[in-house]
This record gives structure tokens, sequence and C-alpha cells, in this order.
């Protein structure tokens, strides 16, 4: 068989695969959380802070729908027209138009110009989240981290394109193969590394006290047969007001974070039942779950994209002629772009009942379905979160139940529904 129809065969297992695995590991049913108990639920939220939470997510609304509008026309421009191919060269002009030049700095120079394009937005975005009292950052402050966030993806981006673009140079008609492997080992080494090395460039964390909290902490790990190595506080005061709660790492590295807002605005016992929800990510291996669905995908992302380079049309858009060339990097940028908005809703929905699992765990746990319901009263106040969002944003974006949603499963699991 010619390579072509190799990449084709192998790019429909991987499909099946990805569908199978998903079939079998996500819990597509979901613990039952009545629609007259979340109307219930609404009601009995106060109704100043439902109507701050609405005006609140209704001041963001425009500024991340036209950011989302404005970033994928220019992914679009820049990979559909030879304006993508020219940056990429003009990137590796000052090098001799080496092709490590064009690779890396050409494809940080695009992603550059598409994330410029949609700066204002965020920018807009910090202004309001800093006016409800959410964000406790200065411009300073929320300047630097986006330069670390930027930092962050350079490097890892920059070494994924060195990568790939020595694969398709080292084998030009296999380079589908060996660069499918390597993206799904690239998902793989990020799920190990990211908690441990990258956390720590935007929080400071520190050992919980001695104390009751820890204590519990601990002891509900070990009730859960989730083997921690700490329990940590990170200073998210220093930039927001929002409190969270979350099991990182795997194996030795596994630890317990806990925001210091949270310390400050939930009682211990709410802390314990949000940290309940995070043992159940731990324990039923959802993060896991996520690297395999990742890798799985990645390596069937790359496959297409090499198929895609026999649709001549495509290549004459972008002004390339072979998807294996740096040139081609910001028509990858937008494929993978249009990719990423087909797919979000379904995403949405694997999240959204993973997240309901780890409720439900939360719930088993702990027995407390009283202190579980107070806490996400909790959550949603102190982040704004909207407590039942309309429909259509649900079903596109929501990576979690509504805090109605949750009351809602409280209220059954306390009346014996399962």
């Amino acid at each position: 068989m010619t390579p072509r129809l190799w990449a084709a065969c192998a790019l429909g297992v991987l499909v099946v695969a990805l569908i199978a695995y998903a079939a079998v590991v996500i819990p597509w049913h979901r613990p039952p959380a009545p629609r007259a108990d979340q109307l219930d639920a609404l009601r009995a939220l106060p109704g100043d802070q439902v109507r701050r939470a609405k005006a609140f997510h209704a001041e963001l609304r425009p500024g991340s729908y036209a950011a989302l509008a404005v970033g994928l026309i220019g992914a679009l421009v820049l990979g559909l027209t030879p304006l993508g191919a020219r940056l990429v060269s003009l990137a590796g002009r000052p090098f001799g138009d080496h092709w490590i030049a064009q690779a890396v700095l050409g494809g940080l120079l695009v992603v550059l110009v598409v994330e410029l394009l949609t700066l204002p937005f965020a920018a807009w975005r910090h202004t309001v989240v800093v006016r409800y009292g959410i964000s406790t950052q200065t411009w300073g402050g929320w300047a630097v981290d986006l330069a670390k966030s930027y930092a962050v993806g350079a490097v890892i981006g920059g070494l994924a394109l060195l990568g790939f673009y020595t694969v398709t140079r080292l084998a030009p008609r296999w380079w589908w193969a060996f660069g499918a492997a390597g993206a799904a080992a690239l998902v793989v080494l990020l799920s190990f590394v990211l908690p441990v090395l990258v956390e720590p460039i935007f929080n400071k964390f520190t050992p919980m006290a001695q104390g009751p909290l820890r204590t519990e902490l601990m002891s509900l790990a070990a009730r859960d047969g989730v083997p921690v190595r700490d329990v940590l506080v990170a200073d998210a005061s220093r930039r927001t007001r929002a409190v969270n709660a979350y099991v990182s790492g795997f194996g030795p590295t596994r630890r317990i974070v806990v925001y210091d807002t949270m310390l400050t605005e939930a009682t211990p016992a709410e802390v314990v039942s949000v940290t309940a929800h995070e043992l159940g990510h731990a324990k039923r291996g959802d993060v896991l779950v996520g690297t395999i669905i990742g890798a799985l995908g990645a390596a069937a992302a790359v496959i297409a994209l090499y198929l895609l380079g026999s649709l001549g049309w495509l290549l004459r858009l972008a002004g390339t002629e072979s998807m294996g060339e740096p040139r081609t990097i910001a028509l990858l940028l937008a494929l993978v772009t249009l990719a990423g908005l087909v797919g979000g809703p379904a995403q949405a929905l694997v999240s959204r009942r993973i997240e309901a699992r780890a409720d439900a765990h939360a719930l088993d746990l702990t027995g407390d379905a009283a202190t579980f319901e107070a806490m996400q009263r909790r959550l949603g106040t102190v982040n704004l979160s909207d407590p039942d969002p309309p429909t259509w944003e649900y079903l596109m974006y929501a990576s979690h139940p509504s805090t109605v949603e949750r009351m809602a499963a409280a209220r059954a699991y306390a009346r014996g529904e399962r």
C-alpha cells in the first residue's frame, strides 16, 4: 500500500479506538438533578446575587465572543491566504531562510499575530473582572502573568514545531506516522510535567499548617484510597478572589492544593467537600483518561493534516506546496482552530459528565448533602458563576454542571436518588 493509504487506515483505527475508549470510560449517565429542584435552588439563591452574576456574564459575553470571532478570522486569513506563508518566510530571512528559523520563529510569529489581535479583548475582560471584584491584580501583575503565559507557550510550541518539521524533513513520505507518535507522546509528557514545572511559575505553594483541617483532608484522602504527598496552599489571592481547590500530580507528586481564598471565604466543612470532589477525579483517573483521549486525538489530527495535504486547492490558497514545509504553519493553525471550534461542544459534554461523576463521588465520600449544596452556593456566589446559564451557551461551552444543577443533585442525593 502507498503511504497515503496506510495513513487513511491508521486514521480510521485511531478514530475507532478513540470512540470506543470514550464510550467505555466516560460516564454518559449522570446522577439525577431534576429540573424542579434546579428551579427551587435558583429561587433559594439571593436575588441580588443572581442579578449581579447575570450582569457580570452579560458584560463579559460581547468581548468573549468578539475575541473568538477575531481570533478565528485572523487564523483563517493567515492560513487560507499566502499571508501566513509570507510571515514564516519573513521570520526565516535573517537566517538565510533556514528551515529551523522558519519552523520555530515563523511559527511563533504567526501565533503572536493572532494573540495580538485578541489582546485588546483580554485587556477589556480584565477591566470587567476587576470592576466586579473577581480579580485583585494590578495591570502590572496582569501583564507579568500574560508574559509568563506567552513564554511558556513559546517554549512548548517552539519545541513541538522543531520536532514536527525535523520529522517531515527526515521522513518526507512517512512523517505522518512518526509525527502522530510524537504528538501522542508530547500530550502524555505534558500531562506529567506541567503540574510539577509550570504551576510554580504562576503561583507560590506553601504547605498547609498543621491543624484540624489538614488532618481531615489527609484522612479523607486515605479513606478514599488516594495517596497524597502533602496539602499545599496556593497564593491565589494575589490575583483573584475566586475560590477553588484541586488535586495535582501523579503518584509521588500528587498533592491537594487549596486556594488561600478558599480558606478565608469558605468553612472548613466546605473545603472538605470540594476536596472530596477533586479526590473523585484522582480516584477515577480522570486526568489519565483525558491524557489518553488527548493523545489519541493528537495522533489522529497529525494524520488528518497529512491527508489534507492531498487537497491541492487548499495548499494553493495558503501559497504553499506541501503540509510538511514550515511555510504551511499558518494553514495548520487555521485547521486546528476550526477543529477546536467544531469539537468544543463535544469536549464540554464529556467534561460535564466527568465533573458530575466527581460530584457524586464527593457526596458518597462525605455523606453530607447539605454541606455540598452550601459549598456549591459559595462557589457560585464568590466566583460570580451564572447559576442557570442560557441553554445554548451551556451546551456549547460549559465544562461543569451549573450551580443549580449541582445543588439539585445534592437534594436528589439527600432523598436517596442515585
